[in-house]
Order: C-alpha cells, then sequence, then structure tokens
C-alpha cells in the first residue's frame, strides 16, 4: 500500500491569489511551501483510489504519472474536496465514486455530465476496493451535516486520514480509529490563529497522542504557517508528492517523535 498526498492545501492553496506573506512569498519560489488542493492517493497492486479531488487534480496526476483511477471517495461537498473531478471530462468516463448518500447527491448535481457510477456507502460499514479495505468514519465539518474521514487497512495495517474536522470527533469514530500506524490530520493553522471548522496544529497533537497514532502527518495547510522548512522545525507538515509505503501485513512499532515530543 502506497499513500500520496497529491495535495496539502486549504481551500485557497498557498500561494494565495494576492497576498505577499512570506509563506506565499516562498511558495511564488518553489519547492515545500507551494501547496495544491487536498487530494490524497491510495495505490496497491491492483489499482489507485482517490480520496478527494480537489481543484487542482490534473496537474496532481500529471506530476505523479497516474493513467488511470479505479475510485474515488469523497469525504463531503465542499469546493476543495470535489471540483478536480472534471478534470476526467474526456479522458476516463464512469468512474465509480464512493461516499455517503447526500455527499454524492449534492456533488452529482454539479458534476453529473461525467456520468460517474455511483456507490453509496454507509458510515462504519467496511467495502472493498483494489485489495484494501476502506471504512467511512463521522467527523464533525460545520456547517456540513455529515462529513467523514476514511480508514484504510491492509492486513494488520491502518491508516487514518480525518478529512476536514473540528477536534471533537465522534466516540464511535474515534473507537474506531485507535492506533493506526499513520494519522494524517486536518491541521488548518498554528495554535495562534482563530479556527472554528478545523482543527489547529494543538489540536491535531492531542487527537494524535488520543488515538496513540504511531505516526501523525499534518495536512490541509493554510499560508498561516511560517515556510514549510522552518514550520517543519515545529510541526509534522505534510508537503506536495510526500508519500508513505507499506509492506503487506507490516506492524510498524515506533513511536513519532512529534508525539514524545508533546508529553515533554
Amino acid at each position: 500500500m502506497k499513500i500520496t498526498l497529491l495535495g496539502t492545501g486549504d481551500a485557497t492553496g498557498t500561494p494565495v491569489i494576492g497576498c505577499s506573506c512570506p509563506t506565499c512569498r516562498d511558495a511564488l519560489k518553489g519547492g515545500k511551501s507551494q501547496r495544491t488542493r487536498f487530494a490524497i492517493l491510495v495505490e496497491s497492486d491492483s489499482g489507485a483510489v482517490l480520496i478527494d479531488t480537489g481543484p487542482d487534480l490534473r496537474d496532481q496526476l500529471l506530476k505523479h504519472g497516474t493513467k488511470h483511477i479505479d475510485g474515488v471517495i469523497w469525504t463531503h461537498g465542499h469546493y476543495d474536496h470535489f471540483a478536480g473531478f472534471a478534470e476526467f471530462h474526456r479522458v476516463q468516463y464512469n468512474v465509480d465514486v464512493y461516499g455517503l448518500p447526500e455527499t454524492l447527491a449534492y456533488i452529482l448535481d454539479y458534476l453529473h455530465f461525467l456520468h460517474p457510477k455511483k456507490h453509496e456507502r454507509k458510515l462504519y460499514e467496511p467495502f472493498e476496493l483494489i485489495g484494501l479495505e476502506f471504512t467511512l468514519f463521522e467527523v464533525i465539518h460545520p456547517p456540513v451535516k455529515r462529513s467523514v474521514g476514511v480508514m484504510v487497512r491492509q492486513g494488520r495495517t491502518k491508516v487514518v486520514i480525518t478529512g476536514d474536522t473540528q477536534r471533537d470527533i465522534p466516540k464511535k469514530s474515534m473507537d474506531l480509529i485507535k492506533e493506526p500506524d499513520l494519522l494524517i490530520a486536518d491541521a488548518i493553522v498554528p495554535p495562534t490563529v482563530e479556527v472554528k471548522k478545523h482543527m489547529n496544529t494543538e489540536e491535531a497533537f492531542e487527537l494524535a497522542r488520543e488515538i496513540k497514532a504511531k505516526k501523525v502527518i499534518f495536512t490541509h495547510l493554510s499560508h498561516f504557517f511560517k515556510p514549510h522548512d522552518e514550520a517543519a522545525k515545529e510541526f509534522p507538515m505534510g508537503y506536495d508528492g510526500m508519500s508513505f509505503e507499506y509492506p503487506k501485513n507490516q506492524v510498524l512499532t515506533y513511536v513519532s517523535p512529534y508525539l514524545s515530543f508533546l508529553e515533554e
């Protein structure tokens, strides 16, 4: 199983149009401060699945060299998480798409011209794609009525992607996602910046510690952080193109140094 962070930016991406902050200036030079909108690629020997399809999807797939997608899972109906699906127009028809019924209904009202194959899924009920097990779990991301995170399993390896969420994730979800090998967490801003619909870095660290994640990486990052190389000295910052590979049945036993840092 291979997990690639195609896009690690928030709704505006970095650089932000018209912004001249240090991070946006750094992003304009290229490098890891430059963040496209959210999308994650999950690959196995049997194929490739996208978790969300942000507006920058075309460039992301070209850069990664992806030729075919076997399925798309949508976490919720916000523009920065689905609008890039239109880039499949005249490239790949009848793509299999998965999500909660209300999420699919909202998104496909806009993207109906692509004639995707709709697969409604329920919370907490595992389903198989490309030889991997996927489970949708409820998170809290107002004003969306129901938004989900995604858990991916291969053998005894467990990867949890929170999707967009506040810190108060329901207990049933918390019980499900305990002790992942990797937690990919929404952490849109440092704690010095006020945020309501997402977690900040402090809350994402708390979540990682509570569920005993072996490794945590932050994504859905805004330009309110310092330039990447500086911010990465303090936080486990994801970046576009970052990837993680897990051999079948591998069990990781190390503890993330960021979790140890939290406990000091």
